[in-house]
C-alpha cells in the first residue's frame, strides 16, 4: 500500500483540492452516490452536494462503495437542487450542468475556466432537472457513438472529473 502513495485522513484533507465541487441532483442510487464520493475522493474534488432525496452516509449501501471515501470528501445536504446552485453562485462558482442540452459544450471541447466551478450531475432517468439547469452558466456534454447515448451517473462522473482534474495534483 505504501508503494501506491495512499494518503492518510488527515493528509487528504490538508492536500490542496481541485477547485471542483459535485452536485448530485436527485440521485437514486446509494451505490451510485457512494461511487461519486470514491471519484471524488480519486480527484481530489474539494466537496459534494447531495441534493433533494439523494442518499447521504451513513448508511452501508452508500459505504459499500464509497470504500471509506465519505470520511474524507466533504459533503453538504441541501433541501434542492437550486438552493445548493443559488449558494455556489453567492460563493463565486461558475455552475455547469453535464447534460445533453441545446448548446451545451463537449467535453473534449470544454476548458476549465479560471475559477471555482461546480458540476451538477442528474437523476439516473430524468437527468438534471429543468429548474437547475436553467440557473447553470452553461452544459457539458460527454460524446457518445452508440445507441444509448446515456452513461451512468457514477460513469459520467468519472469521466469528467478525470478530465477535468489537474494533472499531477497531490
Amino acid at each position: 500500500m505504501e508503494e501506491l502513495g495512499r494518503k492518510s485522513v488527515d493528509e487528504f484533507k490538508q492536500a490542496r483540492k481541485n477547485p471542483i465541487i459535485v452536485v448530485l441532483d436527485n440521485i437514486r442510487s446509494m451505490h451510485n452516490v457512494g461511487s461519486v464520493f470514491r471519484t471524488a475522493d480519486a480527484f481530489l474534488v474539494e466537496g459534494l452536494c447531495l441534493c433533494g432525496y439523494t442518499p447521504q452516509p451513513p448508511h452501508r449501501d452508500i459505504h459499500k462503495t464509497a470504500l471509506g471515501a465519505t470520511d474524507t470528501v466533504d459533503w453538504i445536504h441541501f433541501p434542492t437542487t437550486v438552493e445548493a446552485i443559488q449558494q455556489l453562485k453567492q460563493q463565486g462558482y461558475k455552475i455547469f450542468g453535464v447534460e445533453q442540452a441545446e448548446g451545451s459544450i463537449s467535453l473534449e471541447k470544454f476548458f476549465l475556466p479560471n475559477e471555482k466551478i461546480a458540476l451538477v450531475f442528474g437523476n439516473e432517468v430524468e437527468g438534471v432537472g429543468a429548474d437547475a439547469l436553467a440557473l447553470c452558466d452553461g452544459c457539458i456534454e460527454i460524446p457518445q457513438s452508440g445507441m444509448k447515448h446515456s452513461l451512468n451517473i457514477s460513469v459520467a462522473a468519472g469521466i469528467v472529473l478525470w478530465k477535468l482534474s489537474e494533472p499531477g495534483l497531490k
